[in-house]
């Protein structure tokens, strides 16, 4: 009997912008509702991939966990653990990567991209997480992913893995499917032809959920628009009005066509404000929470052990039979 289990990972990068918010961490929250088998992981092995200091390292994991509680996650309705309390991850990793082949990893676009960032050296942590992020996946046999665009390929790798290993010592893994997240990807308030980062160097391109609303309006009133001052959603030719209409379809839960209708008669210079207006109210409650959360630092250390607890007691048994399958035991 296959159980439908969710998993999906976030990268610890500290607290998250309004695009991890809106194509990540919202869609984790209406998951945890409609599964009964939900596991959430803050990757801190993943993040290792580009260089940390160990202290920003420490700040960024409670940060983050901070920031996902305050979104809504349930540790009673999921469980929220760190990656690398749970060493299966990886143990299933090594196997796995015994079963890929170097090409097939050369290709993906992310060692491509990021490598350049790294003098094009590129480190071995760099080339296999995509095998990691399949030992993730496997090593609960979850059944459903998550996933942003910039994540399908990787997400495919982790399919075919399943499939070889399946081949090779017989029916195991289910096969995961994408759930592909339905909002539009939000971009660079700075260059709408970006996606909007948590490493961009332009401080007023990226929106945190944690920005006061001061700083909520001023990086709205300096977004990157047209010399055309009516509001129209059309992404091909104008990046910069479409980015703010997303926006704010999404955190006010409207269609691009009613947020359209709002703003009906408002220049691009007022409906900035609104837009702004409508981050303000959709992310204060969370500033709130995440500010209190932030104080009791046992308390989050805690949420994440009891997470990894709960975490080891589905993939011990699964990683145990993975031993015997390979011929560990």
């Amino acid at each position: 009997v296959v159980v439908d289990r969710i998993f999906s990972g976030i990268q610890p990068t500290g607290t998250p912008h309004l695009g991890n918010y809106l194509g990540a961490i919202q869609n984790w929250v209406n998951l945890q509702e409609e599964y009964s088998s939900v596991l959430y992981s803050i990757m801190d092995m993943h993040s290792l991939t580009m260089p940390k200091e160990p202290a920003v390292l420490r700040q960024n994991i409670l940060d983050t966990t901070a920031a996902v509680l305050a979104c809504g996650i349930d540790p009673k309705k999921c469980f929220l653990f760190r990656q690398s309390l749970v060493p299966e991850h990886a143990e299933l990793a090594w196997i796995l990567g015994c079963l890929t082949n170097v090409p097939r990893l050369l290709r993906l676009p992310q060692w491509k991209m990021k490598r350049a960032s790294q003098n094009n050296e590129g480190t071995v942590g760099l080339l296999t997480y995509p095998v990691l992020q399949a030992a993730d996946i496997l090593l609960y046999k979850s059944t459903h992913v998550p996933v942003g665009e910039d994540q399908v390929l990787h997400l495919e790798l982790a399919q075919d893995i399943a499939q070889h290993f399946n081949k090779k010592y017989g029916e195991f893994f289910p096969v995961p499917k994408a759930i592909l997240s339905t909002t539009k990807k939000i971009k660079s308030l700075r260059d709408p032809t970006v996606k909007m980062s948590k490493s961009d160097p332009q401080k007023l391109a990226t929106v945190n959920i944690a920005d006061s609303p001061d700083e909520i309006v001023l990086k709205f009133r300096k977004a990157v628009t047209d010399f055309t001052s009516e509001v129209t959603y059309d992404p091909a030719t104008r990046p910069g009005v479409s980015n703010l209409v997303s926006i704010h379809a999404a955190v006010t839960g409207l269609s691009i066509q009613e947020v359209l209708h709002q703003s009906i008669g408002l220049d691009t210079a007022h409906y900035k404000m609104m837009v702004a207006e409508s981050v303000i109210q959709k992310f204060a409650p969370i500033r709130n929470e995440i500010k209190k959360l932030q104080e009791d630092k046992f308390h989050l250390i805690k949420v994440l052990e009891d997470g990894a607890e709960k975490a080891k007691e589905v993939a011990a048994p699964i990683y145990q039979e993975i031993r015997r399958l390979v011929g560990f035991q």
